[in-house]
């Protein structure tokens, strides 16, 4: 029986791309020997200082503060597994119900997991903000500052070694062994040597289905 290889990948909750990967991966899971902890970044600590940000994505990067610090604080007190089933919460109720963000999602998200909803209140708060950042960075220094979320590490080729990764960007989420040979496809470009880049134009929306 194969080893089962650890995963990481860094999320912001308000990310469309990010959530469908999310699922992609929880696919992955299943058909291959991987097993999946997300982790926390922030696409207002990533976009801190940038000037040529449109309003409306300025605006959406204020609300998403309260979604990462609570994610942070609940991987903090209650560790990874309670923020997988947390994201999955948030995720549902942000891109599939289209919820308004704000402290009455927060709240409910929280009790769909079993977690108490005062938790909320960290949304303002800075007081996870020294592990938000060191978690973001852990996620981003490999990949550099020119990309978002989702970011994937992996296993690399050789014994002991970590590849990391933006993407992949793909709309719906490949399911059963199409996700399985989507992973070790991933796997295969990310692994080779001086491989950065591989894109076409993207003319689909988000598809959650």
């Amino acid at each position: 029986m194969s080893e089962r290889a650890s995963v990481d990948m860094f999320f912001d909750p308000t990310c469309p791309w990010a959530w469908i990967t999310s699922r992609w991966l929880l696919e992955v899971q299943q058909v291959r020997p991987v097993d999946v902890r997300f982790r926390v970044m922030s696409l207002a600590v990533l976009n801190e200082g940038r000037e040529h940000l449109s309003a409306k994505y300025r605006e959406g990067l204020k609300s998403s503060w309260g979604l990462v610090r609570i994610c942070i604080a609940v991987e903090q007190l209650h560790g990874s597994e309670t923020v997988a089933r947390l994201y999955t919460a948030f995720g549902n109720r942000i891109h599939l119900e289209r919820q308004e963000r704000g402290p009455e999602l927060y709240r409910a998200a929280l009790a769909d997991v079993g977690l108490d909803p005062a938790l909320a209140e960290v949304a303002d708060s800075t007081e996870y903000d020294e592990a938000l950042r060191a978690s973001h960075d852990a996620g981003m220094k490999p990949v550099g500052q020119d990309v978002g979320t989702p970011v994937i590490h992996a296993p690399g080729p050789m014994p002991g070694e970590t590849i990391a990764f933006f993407g992949p960007v793909v709309t719906p989420a490949p399911k059963g062994e199409a996700a399985g040979r989507l992973w070790d496809g991933v796997l295969l470009v990310a692994g080779t040597p001086g491989f950065y880049e591989l894109k076409r134009t993207r003319d689909e929306r988000p598809s959650f289905d």
